[in-house]
């Protein structure tokens, strides 16, 4: 790979920093012997160092990995802008962005990408705001790209080793264990300047790289700011053996993140990830082991602030879920923002409360200011449009496992009963013929007309609000007339109510013409972007969860077990975590289908019939409450 030559720093001289920081606010420490050091006032860093005369750097740091098999080790591209004030002496922590998209997608609501554009090697667009806020704070940033994108030599290999050890590789440096070279080859030391502290941020594939750096146990980071990034890639291209992705979407993510001219070079490595992902199949392997976190979640130094959308279809909420469920169980210090969008940043739908927030968290793990943040409530959750709520902990505490009962349909060909009493007497089973074709509006459209492809179980109009909170589970007592059949399910809030529009385009937020800024700007990057609005409807039903699950899979997701027809077998099919509140007059209803399309890439085409056992199945709500909630609900 051809490098362009490194330039030298631009700009001027830091003045004596000591009395400019004390006319400004308070001093820290680190100045007191005359170094410069941050500002903090209001419990805050100030924005005191300068952004135009900022220093740029461009460095490759040597990596253990050859992801291409070329026989030369890879090197992993970093660009770095500090504060001039590291010059004088200021100990700098980093903010890190590692991503495989600074030169194909791009970044941010409105796809920026990396640009030198006089040619000298050094970035002059910079993506994202995390540059124009933080580097006028006493922060360095660095956006990486990720091993065989943009700058790295190699080939991605959508989240295997090579990926997951991208940033750790740059972290290693900074913190003297690594090598790193200009672009004429020549060793750069790791850096004086540096405090010893990184924390990583990123949205999607960039918070996937962030829990894969996590879960290495890297020292010197020590938070990462996970937004909606995938922790179990398994259950990114699958679920439960059902394959929810097009047929070798590795490959196909790996191509798309790889710059055209190298694409050729890297086809054989994505013939080789075609050939283990195992589609044929959809079961779990060490080639999705590889590319799962969530195992490795006892090996986390790090704080972890984590933000996702309750109704992302793109990176589903049970990526945060279990990753967040074993950071409590190891006790990680760790924060959590819910919402009820899409796939969506929360620079793009809080902005104002985001930017405060991602301030105070880093000042606090980065920079060491005392501003309690790690005091507050751990989680809020987005009840309404922009209604927040906070709470101690998720699941909120006091949300316990209770189990709803499937009743006797009160009209023939109608929808059956729920309610946390079992039915009387000795219920007939249920039947259905699985329909490949059907559509998800049509599992969950005129439930008084269920038809003969799905179950409809309907709650009385509710008397007092329901909380959910947690992972619903629906367990079948069923049997089906073929070796094989897909299991599906949805959870459905039937009443009228004014909510996040998440099913339209934009995924609940609107982009508009105007624009905020969001710190300081120079001559080649401005620091404003379109603000947002969000996307309203009102309407009379609303998907709160689903799930999907091969049978086959029902005991392991490593050893498919085949169907004997007619006979029955317990089910336990996971919906998708949720935090819900059913509003009074409301119905709770439960969909029960066999292929899900929409859910899956490819639906099951057994198009088997399968009896449900109602007396013994049930529907498991983790209610805040608990039994008594519900009763109190009227269920």
């Amino acid at each position: 790979m051809s490098r362009p030559r490194r330039r030298t720093a631009f700009g001027v001289g830091l003045f004596a920093a000591a009395s400019l920081l004390a006319s400004q606010g308070q001093i820290t420490p680190a100045a007191a012997d005359g170094r410069p050091g941050i500002v903090v006032e209001n419990g805050v860093t100030q924005p005191v160092f300068g952004y135009a005369d900022a220093i740029r750097e461009h460095v490759w740091v040597d990596a253990p990995f050859d992801s291409d098999h070329d026989g030369a080790m890879d090197q992993i591209s970093v660009d770095i802008m500090r504060p001039r004030a590291t010059e004088q002496g200021l100990k700098a922590p980093v903010v890190m962005d590692a991503s495989p998209y600074y030169s194909t997608l791009g970044r941010g609501n409105e796809s920026e990408h990396k640009q030198d554009t006089d040619g000298d090697g050094l970035l002059d667009k910079w993506p994202l705001f995390y540059d124009n806020y933080f580097v006028p704070r006493g922060y360095a940033v660095v956006l990486l790209d990720m091993v065989g994108t943009n700058n790295s030599t190699g080939c991605p290999t959508t989240n295997g080793t090579p990926d997951n050890l991208s940033a750790k590789v740059a972290i290693d440096w900074l913190n003297g264990r690594g090598t790193a070279r200009d672009a004429d080859g020549n060793v750069v030391p790791s850096p004086r300047w540096h405090n010893g502290k990184t924390g990583m941020i990123g949205k999607s594939y960039d918070g996937n790289l962030a829990l894969a750096t996590a879960v290495t146990g890297v020292r010197g980071l020590s938070t990462i700011v996970d937004i909606s990034g995938p922790s179990n890639y398994y259950d990114y291209t699958r679920k439960n053996g059902v394959v929810t992705r097009s047929n070798h979407y590795v490959a196909s993510l790996a191509n798309t993140v790889t710059d055209p001219d190298r694409r050729e070079h890297c086809a054989p490595v994505r013939a080789e990830l075609s050939a283990a992902d195992g589609d044929a199949t959809g079961d779990y392997s060490e080639f999705w082991a590889e590319r799962n976190y969530v195992k490795d979640v006892a090996k986390v130094r790090a704080s972890v602030f984590m933000v996702h959308g309750l109704n992302d279809d793109n990176v589903r909420p049970d990526h945060f879920s279990q990753f967040w469920t074993e950071l409590a169980r190891h006790n990680v210090p760790r924060k959590l923002l819910l919402s009820q969008e899409g796939h969506v940043d929360p620079f793009d739908f809080r902005r104002t409360a985001w930017v405060d927030t991602l301030h105070r968290w880093f000042d606090n793990w980065l920079q060491g200011v005392p501003n309690r943040i790690t005091k507050e409530p751990r989680v809020d959750i987005e009840r309404s449009p922009d209604v927040f709520e906070s709470y101690r902990d998720w699941p909120i505490p006091g949300a316990r496992e209770t189990s709803l009962w499937f009743q006797p349909g009160e009209v023939a060909g109608g929808p059956a009963g729920l309610s946390v009493k079992r039915a009387k007497g000795n219920p007939a089973d249920l039947t259905f013929q699985d329909n490949p074709t059907q559509t998800e509006t049509q599992m969950v459209s005129d439930t008084s007309n269920v038809g003969p492809n799905r179950l409809v179980f309907l709650s009385a109009p509710l008397t007092a609000p329901l909380h959910v909170s947690g992972s619903p589970v629906v367990r079948l007592n069923a049997s089906a007339d073929q070796t094989d059949t897909n299991l599906g399910a949805v959870l459905v809030d039937y009443g009228p109510q004014t909510r996040v529009s998440w099913e339209t385009s934009g995924e609940g937020i609107r982009t508009l013409t105007t624009e905020d800024c969001w710190g300081e700007s120079g001559p080649s990057d401005d620091a404003c972007y379109k603000q947002t609005e969000k996307n309203i409807v009102t309407s009379d039903r609303e998907r709160v969860s689903k799930g999907v699950m091969d049978a086959l899979n029902r005991n392991s997701l490593t050893t498919p077990e085949p169907l004997v027809p007619g006979e029955k077998y317990d089910f336990n099919l996971p919906l998708l975590p949720v935090d819900h509140v059913f509003a009074p007059g409301h119905r709770l209803g439960l969909i029960v289908v066999g292929s899900y399309r929409g859910y899956s890439s490819v639906a099951d085409q057994t198009r088997a019939n399968i009896s449900v056992t109602t007396k013994i199945s049930n529907f498991r709500l983790p209610l805040v409450g608990g039994h008594q909630a519900a009763s109190r609900a009227g269920l």
